[in-house]
């Protein structure tokens, strides 16, 4: 698959902004206090790949369960189980995202896995119920004739209604992703990394340069990976037309 102009350029603009704002910070450092020099002591490299590293982990650990969950309540020996999952989906959904991150730092502990357990408690609802949907959505027409056709309800799920509700689970992963870019930034504040650690810094210095150089990384991130997942739906909806 050639990788779109549109990804590229954001990847190769993310790559030449913190490229940037390595030198620049650096340059600007003995205009801030030192406690920004430690805060700053890593590179916006490091920084952005920390924040990647926290999305997938997370956002696959959504994806993996949360698929799971919503293909457990459209089979015929889990139906009782669709009102549960989606209430308790609902339910991760309703909660801030800080009260989640701060549930699981009394729990865990500072820093990386507090904030990815948030990440992933906060990325189940869209990719659970957008996986209902797509699922639900098929055609009954279409389950009685490969029934009919000697289809087992695994065969079923696996040729006929994973690759018919892809589309709307791509678009469940695509929402969990781009929230998931937004929000790991407040793991910054128990010690998680991040670009979100930029942006704190910054405000704790009072540095308007940082907290925007770290915002506008963050969106750029979000585009990122809101054009990777669009491009990977496209090319999967194109490849079963085919």
């Amino acid at each position: 698959m050639i990788i779109p102009r549109k990804t590229l350029s954001l990847a190769l603009l993310i790559i030449i902004f913190d490229s940037s704002a390595y030198k620049i910070g650096y340059f600007l450092n003995s205009l801030i206090h030192s406690h920004y020099k430690i805060a700053y002591s890593e590179s916006m490299y490091y920084l952005t790949f920390q924040h990647v590293a926290m999305v997938v982990i997370a956002t696959c650990a959504s994806t993996i369960i949360g698929v799971s969950l919503g293909i457990l309540a459209t089979r015929s020996f889990g139906k009782n189980l669709l009102y549960p999952i989606n209430l308790i989906s609902s339910i991760s959904q309703s909660f801030p995202p800080v009260a989640v991150l701060a549930l699981a730092v009394s729990s865990v502990g500072f820093g990386i896995k507090p904030t990815v357990i948030a990440l992933f408690i906060y990325g189940l609802f869209p990719i659970i119920q957008n996986t209902i949907a797509g699922i639900i959505s098929i055609d009954k027409s279409i389950k009685e004739a490969s029934i009919g056709m000697g289809m087992s309800e695994w065969d079923l799920l696996i040729k006929v209604e994973l690759p018919l509700a892809l589309t709307s689970i791509l678009s469940g992963i695509r929402t969990t992703t781009t929230i998931n870019v937004g929000v790991a930034a407040i793991g910054a504040v128990v010690g998680a990394g991040g670009l979100g650690a930029l942006i704190i810094s910054g405000l704790i210095n009072e540095n308007q340069f940082f907290i925007a150089y770290g915002t506008i990384s963050v969106a750029l991130l979000a585009l990122l990976f809101d054009s990777i997942i669009n491009n990977i739906e496209m090319f999967t909806t194109r490849s079963y037309k085919l």
